[in-house]
């Protein structure tokens, strides 16, 4: 079975819970894994993804490593959609 994994940068403006995790993740740019495997028997390439991943940093509050985090593709779109809707609803900063 053919493999890849595509790479992906996703910006987060607020902090955000990832569901099954024990803290909040704190905003910033995250790296995305997403690992595909090639679906055989058709006459075209096409993939499936197979696995999504989120890696996240070590930090000085956080008593782990670098985390590579398990997370299922529509809880990362949900995230992101969130993410963007709370980004695009707030407040401009007076000047």
């Amino acid at each position: 079975m053919f493999a890849r994994t595509r790479h992906r940068r996703v910006h987060f403006d607020e902090p955000f819970w990832i569901p099954d995790l024990d803290e909040m993740v704190p905003p910033g740019d995250y790296e995305v894994d997403e690992d595909e495997e090639l679906i055989e028997g058709i006459s075209w390439l096409a993939y499936r993804r197979v696995a999504t991943f989120i890696k996240l940093p070590a930090t000085a509050e956080s008593k782990y490593r670098m985390r590579l985090v398990a997370i299922a593709p529509e809880e990362l779109e949900r995230l992101i959609a969130v993410d963007r809707h709370s980004a695009a609803n707030a407040p401009s900063p007076k000047l």
